[in-house]
């Protein structure tokens, strides 16, 4: 029972983050600023009457790691959404799937975590992709590529920072030190380039926040129900959804390479994650 629900919760986040995105793609035409400010004002709304419902403290106690942690995350979601004018929905998503890569180099040499040679091979199959993707991939444009590969990166050391911090600060904290970072950041940054939302933009604008707080609500409930090696490859479920809602939506095209690309991704990632559970038994 455990196990399937643990599966279904990570089935919910995988939509909810891909709705997430396809909300970002849709509202392009946006200044990103203003898109970053209303992912964090969605988000928000839900977490901080929770912190102080369960009277968790605000501010935290390991305050460095926990601004590092928001800082980057700010970039990593910018360039992000920044990518998404770019590339594909379902490419974007795809090649940020490589900040796993960055997370294990950040880690071999900040943590002391030590990397396999099978999954240096591995990590070699997923870069492989990405150079499939951008050599043959359909309209794959290269200042996309950077801001995507950029995000990954920063999301990289997110990872590592987490693992830094460990279980001594509460997930909301965490969530809330990157979004009261976005809220300002975006907020401050769009107030050049406002543009006025219809009513329809201001609920999916809002929407963005929320699909993005359930998204990280029901992949958190995932992973403290079941273990990672079981629920860690569905949440790439959520490439697959991209690419669905990028053909029928946006009318994206994907070519054989492009797919042959985000399948290597997906392998060597996928099977990366088996390799550093084995590692752990």
């Amino acid at each position: 029972m455990t196990q399937n629900k643990a599966i279904l919760y990570m089935i919910f986040s995988a939509i909810a983050f891909a709705l997430m995105g396809s909300m970002v793609k849709y509202l392009s035409t946006f200044n990103v600023y203003q898109v970053v400010f209303f992912r964090s004002v969605g988000t928000l709304f839900f977490t901080i009457p929770l912190v102080l419902k369960q009277k968790i403290p605000f501010w935290g106690t390991h305050k460095k790691w926990l601004i590092i942690r928001g800082i980057a995350g700010v970039i990593s979601l910018t360039c992000f959404f920044q990518s998404l004018n770019y590339l594909s929905i379902g490419t974007a998503v795809s090649l940020r799937y490589t900040a796993p890569i960055f997370a294990a180099i950040f880690a071999l040499f900040f943590l002391k975590e030590k990397i396999k040679p099978i999954q240096w091979f591995l990590f070699l199959i997923a870069f492989l992709g990405v150079l499939i993707i951008k050599g043959f991939g359909a309209d794959v444009e290269t200042l996309g590529l950077f801001f995507v590969i950029l995000s990954a990166i920063f999301l990289g050391i997110i990872f590592v920072v987490i693992r830094k911090i460990g279980n001594a600060e509460h997930p909301l904290v965490i969530i809330n030190y990157f979004m009261l970072m976005a809220f300002i950041f975006g907020g401050l940054l769009s107030i050049k380039y406002w543009v006025q939302p219809s009513l329809m933009e201001w609920i999916l604008f809002l929407s963005i926040g929320v699909f993005g707080y359930f998204g990280q609500l029901y992949m958190t409930k995932a992973f403290q129900a079941e273990e990672t090696n079981l629920v860690a490859p569905i949440k790439y479920l959520e490439v697959i959804i991209t690419i669905i809602i990028g053909t029928f939506w946006f009318g994206d095209i994907y070519n054989g390479w492009t797919i042959l690309g985000i399948v290597l991704i997906l392998s060597g990632l996928i099977y990366n994650i088996y390799i550093k559970r084995k590692k752990a038994k």
